[in-house]
């Protein structure tokens, strides 16, 4: 294992490939002790609470959020403190206001919508007020590790990668969160079509080894129990397939969650 091999004590990369080497530990045979791991770093994809519980019980480790874009200065843009309840943007570089991604207006703090940045001291590629397309909300509350500079919350989503499915928005975050409550990885893919001008919704799912079983009726069910929490969740309902373990690609860069096959 690569921790094991350069005694590395924190992993940086994407959450979803950071869940990817703690499923490959449960197959070798390794757990949390196993390895010298300490903490993660994890960024450059929307990923929710639970996931963030998953990885740091299977890698044994502390995952913290970092942000950064690279029109920016890449990463480094905002980092998470110690208290794991947002990340502290870098107000000495960077002014953060958050907008309504329709009408552009600045909404106040504690409000939802999408982040937009000014760079302070950036020269070369100077940036005013630039639409990151990510949605969160920022805020100035106290923070018990004592840093004093504005808080962003985790990206919900995206704007441009919000689904809007039968009139209704939808963040592949409020899949996930579903997903894992109900003790499934972070493995899945939302399938959205248009047959006969309606728009269809299905989210594939991963069942984990321990949960695999060849038994219709128990996976009917379980495909059953997921579409009606999805349909809490969202309001509109889902067709859900659960499938075998390791049925969808891994990759080492940003997983690829939704499919939208609409021709709009």
């Amino acid at each position: 294992m690569f921790a094991m091999d350069l005694s590395a004590t924190v992993l940086c990369c994407t959450p979803s490939y950071a869940a990817y080497l703690g499923e490959r530990m449960k197959e070798l045979g390794y757990g949390p002790d196993d390895i010298p791991l300490k903490a993660g770093i994890f960024g450059a994809e929307a990923w929710s609470e639970e996931m963030r519980k998953d990885i740091e019980k299977t890698l044994g480790i502390k995952a913290f959020d970092i942000y950064g874009l690279t029109e920016l200065s890449g990463p480094g843009v905002a980092f998470e403190c110690s208290a794991q309840s947002g990340m502290h943007i870098n107000e000495d570089h960077f002014i953060a206001e958050i907008i309504d991604p329709d009408t552009e207006e600045v909404l106040p703090e504690g409000s939802v919508g999408e982040l937009v940045f000014t760079a302070v001291d950036k020269e070369a590629f100077p940036m005013i007020r630039y639409r990151t397309k990510d949605i969160c909300k920022l805020t100035r509350e106290k923070c018990s590790c004592g840093r004093t500079h504005i808080k962003m919350a985790k990206p919900m989503g995206r704007s441009d990668d919000m689904l809007i499915i039968r009139g209704v928005n939808v963040f592949p975050s409020q899949i996930e969160t579903v997903l894992m409550n109900n003790g499934y990885a972070a493995n899945y893919q939302i399938i959205v079509d248009r047959v006969n001008n309606t728009d269809t919704f299905d989210v594939q799912v991963e069942m984990t080894p321990e949960m695999f079983t060849d038994n219709i009726g128990e996976i009917e069910a379980r495909q059953r129990k997921l579409s009606d929490d999805l349909k809490a969740m969202l309001g509109i309902k889902a067709k859900v397939s659960l499938l075998a373990p390791k049925s969808i690609a891994r990759s080492e860069g940003k997983a690829v969650r939704v499919v939208d096959k609409r021709k709009i």
